[in-house]
């Protein structure tokens, strides 16, 4: 009989109220399916003191505190200071995010960038890195990043659920980020996203869920859980010809060094 392997869920929210009728069930999951370790992404400070709690309640659980790039709104003068605050008085929190730039959904670029800039200044500050969501928005992010870089003030992190093209995978590898492969990996059309998990390197890839969304094939449409971080992991291992337990092996060992988990 093989064992399972060990993985590690990078980016989920099982905060939110889809989870709120079995949680316990989906925790017996995911420990089932061999996941150790779960990264909480959070998306505005109201979720933190829930998000704390459920860190309290599942032991295996680390977190991020941040501002989504289309939460926007929720940014207020003293939110820098209150990500400070929360990201010092836990331990358990060890990254900033989920932050970012999405010109999918909205076209207010300058505001998404008042809002991501005093977050990437505060991972500088802490020494965490940042979880980073960038849709439709390779281009402006990158030169964020590569100026931030120009003034030794660019973080580590990873972009998460990626979905961009190699080429644009290439320049976020240069500055030292991560990529993290999430369901999209596994849809019949992402192909750009397929090229991706082929060619990056073994050092510098995650997997996540971002559950409760991206449900991988053949659980598509379907509420997505830590546990089918599985299905992503022997995707990418398809991808690149390798066996399961090498991809869980890597990102693993990946995301222990990244977020610096027990």
């Amino acid at each position: 009989m093989t064992s399972t392997p060990t993985l590690i869920d990078s980016h989920c929210h099982i905060v939110f109220r889809s989870f709120d009728d079995d949680l316990d069930d989906v925790a017996a999951r995911w420990r089932e399916a061999g996941v150790t370790a779960l990264l909480h992404a959070c998306v505005e400070p109201s979720e933190i003191p829930a998000i704390r709690a459920l860190a309290d309640r599942f032991p295996e659980l680390r977190y991020s505190v941040g501002v989504h790039p289309l939460d926007t709104e929720h940014w207020q003068a003293d939110t820098q200071a209150l990500l400070r605050r929360s990201a010092l008085d836990d331990e358990r929190v060890v990254a900033i995010g989920e932050l970012g730039l999405d010109l999918f959904r909205q076209n207010n670029l300058e505001e998404q960038l008042q809002v991501l800039r005093p977050q990437l200044d505060l991972a500088v500050e802490l020494d965490l890195p940042v979880i980073i969501h960038c849709r439709d928005a390779a281009e402006p992010m990158l030169a964020e990043l590569r100026s931030r870089r120009s003034q030794g003030r660019c973080p580590a992190g990873v972009m998460h659920c990626w979905g961009g093209t190699p080429e644009e995978m290439d320049g976020f590898l240069e500055l030292g980020f991560h990529i993290s492969f999430s369901g999209t990996v596994t849809f019949p059309k992402a192909v750009p996203t397929h090229e991706c998990a082929r060619r990056v390197p073994e050092d510098r890839f995650l997997v996540e869920t971002d559950c409760p969304f991206l449900a991988p094939v053949p659980r598509r449409g379907k509420r997505n859980e830590p546990a089918f971080v599985a299905s992503v992991a022997a995707r990418v291992a398809e991808l690149r010809g390798v066996d399961l337990a090498c991809v869980a092996a890597s990102s693993t060992a990946n995301a222990r060094r990244l977020f610096q988990l027990p």
